[in-house]
């Protein structure tokens, strides 16, 4: 037992050690242990088209992949992928690495506004992409912004794979590849409007995964990780991808999140391991096929992004019979910097997000004086330690803000901690809306309704909702003379930004609560809002 805490200050276990070690040298390392055991299977809606490959094959592809990058970019440019859960995009997640590249994620669901911001400001040399998805045009979209993306020499259509993967044959050398190199840029953001690339490391996501892995519970060698988690997110591609090949398991990646799918593939597949946001688990435990599927292989199951209830924790370790278990952090800490641990109680694992992960320091700060605060204080969840971004790429004013000169990397999170370190989420100084697990920024929103001439003042806020955790809401005073048309603004947002983002609810305001200084109070329209003050448009 270790003394309890009466600061708010805690390290997590030196156990797990952190390894030096690249994503290509894990890969490598699995596949020389366990050739013959299957690696991915391509979890398709169509059982026809579910690919496969062992160890062995995934880290010959893997090599072909990283050698054909070669050939066209040089090491430390930068490499989009603006693609769903295809097998190819597990490929260019390790050919990237070993060819010392940087890879750039995109959102399936982004529209043109959004992919050229990302695509001019990570100065990609290239991007890799689906012709479309769900009705999505993204082969055109990247066509037709190409010209305003100065450093963006090629676009290579998934649809030719198997050609581009043909020119790996050749006698390439790869390159070095050190852990402490970038090799992934993930976009994110605050409240200013714009978003941020955090610039990932190879040690940090390969120790994060397998850390985040081993608390889960994951065993290695027979395990079968069931991955619905969008790979453009860190909980895809890291907790998911580099989760399944740290414990030697067979990773389905589910193509895209349906309930029945990811049932049909636990049962298909005996899978003993998934991760999912509330709203993923809350859909299947709903869904028809919930009781008939064979789950009885499951012995692990997380889940992050907003909290969880405790009715939902109890109800999937009765349906499941497997131990729950809670991540919390965020992209810019690899991404997880406090989990629960599978032997918690129901109370913690639905109240806190637990503690420190291994070899990870937290601490509870004050926001004014940056002092740590006494147990049980609210206050500001930093971290420190292997798992923090080397930074937002190209923007060092923001990389100042959020990491400081002692390596603290402050999330604009609230929280409190108590004498074991457990930590409870009790709101954000940064103004997010996380919306069944995504990560959805009001500015980014509010500049896109104010440019609109029916809008004379907008705020947009995070309301609660039992199925998503969080719903978007516009509070709107209209320009002069002018209503709020709520299908004309919702068509406005539908054509500018993803559909997730796109405001649930409408309200029409004549004045808003305002601050001494004259800033909106936004808390005070969602206590308006729950108690019945405002009535949807």
């Amino acid at each position: 037992m270790t003394e309890p805490l009466t600061v708010s200050h805690a390290h997590g276990p030196t156990e797990p050690a952190v390894r030096d070690i690249t994503i290509g040298a894990l890969l490598r390392e699995t596949a020389a242990d366990l050739p013959d055991r299957t690696a991915l299977v391509a979890g398709t809606p169509e059982p026809d088209r579910r690919r496969s490959w062992t160890y062995a094959e995934l880290v010959t592809d893997a090599e072909r992949t990283a050698r054909a990058l070669a050939q066209r970019f040089e090491p430390g440019e930068r490499v989009a992928v603006w693609a769903p859960n295809v097998p190819e995009w597990l490929m260019l997640e390790f050919g990237a690495a070993m060819a010392g590249l940087v890879l750039v994620t995109v959102n399936p669901a982004f529209r043109a506004s959004e992919v050229e911001f990302v695509l001019t400001q990570s100065r990609a040399s290239g991007v890799f992409v689906l012709d479309e998805f769900r009705g999505n045009p993204m082969r055109a979209t990247v066509e037709s912004v190409q010209a305003n993306c100065p450093e963006l020499r090629e676009i290579i259509p998934l649809s030719d794979w198997d050609d581009f993967i043909a020119t790996g044959d050749a006698d390439v050398a790869l390159p070095d590849v050190a852990p402490t190199d970038p090799v992934m840029i993930q976009y994110t953001s605050g409240t200013t409007g714009f978003p941020k690339g955090a610039l990932l490391h190879h040690r940090g996501l390969v120790n994060n995964a397998a850390h985040t892995s081993s608390r889960m519970g994951v065993t290695y060698g027979d395990s079968v990780y069931v991955n619905p988690m969008p790979c453009f997110h860190t909980g895809g591609c890291v907790l998911g991808v580099l989760g399944a090949v740290s414990k030697g398991s067979t990773h389905v990646l589910v193509e895209a999140f349906e309930p029945g799918l990811v049932l049909e593939l636990l049962d298909q597949y005996g899978g003993t391991a998934m991760m999912g946001v509330p709203t993923m688990l809350i859909a299947m435990i709903e869904h028809p096929s919930f009781e008939s599927s064979d789950l009885s292989k499951v012995e692990a199951i997380c889940s992050g992004g907003s909290t969880v209830p405790a009715p939902l924790v109890r109800r999937l370790e009765e349906s499941l019979g497997a131990p729950f278990t809670i991540v919390f952090g965020q992209t810019e800490c690899s991404p997880v910097a406090s989990m629960t641990n599978p032997s918690d109680s129901i109370d913690d694992k639905a109240n806190t997000i637990g503690n420190p992960m291994p070899n990870v320091e937290v601490k509870i700060i004050d926001p004014e004086s940056g002092e740590t605060v006494p147990i049980g204080t609210i206050g500001e969840y930093c971290t420190r330690g292997y798992h923090v971004m080397h930074g937002y790429f190209e923007r060092p004013d923001a990389t100042a803000e959020a990491i400081d000169e002692e390596g603290w990397l402050h999330t604009g999170d609230l929280c409190a901690m108590d004498e074991r370190g457990y930590c409870t989420v009790e709101g954000r100084l940064k103004d997010m809306i996380i919306r069944g697990g995504e990560n959805i920024y009001p500015r980014e929103l509010e500049e896109l309704l104010f440019a609109h001439p029916d809008v004379g003042e907008v705020a947009v806020v995070g309301l609660p909702d039992e199925k998503w955790g969080e719903t978007v809401g516009a509070f709107i005073r209209p320009a002069p003379g002018k209503t709020v048309d709520k299908s004309a603004l919702f068509a406005y947002m539908r054509e500018h930004l993803a559909p997730h983002k796109t405001p649930a609810q409408w309200f029409e305001v004549t004045e808003f609560p305002l601050t001494g200084s004259g800033k909106i109070q936004k808390f005070k329209l969602r206590d308006d809002y729950r108690a019945g003050t405002h009535d949807p448009v």
